[in-house]
């Protein structure tokens, strides 16, 4: 029975609809959700670096107006939801993002994560996409999530492999 679902957002384009996606999960199961948004390490380490030049910018500052950006933008995309505010969770985590996700799945004894298939921004052509570490590593279930234009280039993808076969 699932009782616990992780929504891991990064805030591409399609974080409402796992968003969404999730919480008619929970819906359904009376499920709690964990909504969790990671502040990588590399960002802090690059934060740092830039400092290192002589910017005035750091770490700590950096940390606390992507806190607010974000909790900004989870009230907005949270505003809508049907579920008791008591079966809905929200975590800011900081470090390597599948590390600190799987962390997060173990420790809150989470029974199942819904999430976007890839995000596209560039850190994953250095480190790999957090999605395809979560399929690899995860202990429970992830779901993969997609947007409806992603769904409909698969379905033309499938669709022109079975004439070309």
């Amino acid at each position: 029975m699932i009782k616990k679902i992780m929504v891991p957002l990064a805030f591409s384009k399609y974080s409402m609809g796992i968003l969404d996606y999730a919480a008619d999960i929970a819906g359904l199961m009376e499920a709690e959700i964990h909504v969790v948004t990671v502040i990588s390490d590399r960002d802090l380490e690059a934060v740092s670096k830039i400092t290192s030049f002589g910017y005035k910018v750091d770490a700590e500052h950096y940390m606390k107006v992507v806190k607010e950006e974000r909790r900004k933008k989870l009230a907005e995309m949270t505003n809508h939801l049907t579920l008791p505010d008591e079966r809905v969770s929200f975590t800011f985590l900081v470090g390597d993002p599948t590390g600190e996700l799987l962390r997060y799945v173990v420790e809150n004894d989470i029974d199942a994560v819904v999430m976007g298939v890839k995000n596209r921004d560039i850190s994953h052509m250095f480190t790999g996409s957090v999605a395809e570490r979560m399929f690899r590593k995860c202990p429970v279930p992830v779901i993969s999530y997609r947007g409806e234009d992603i769904a409909e280039r698969l379905r033309k993808r499938v669709y022109k492999d079975i004439i070309d076969h």
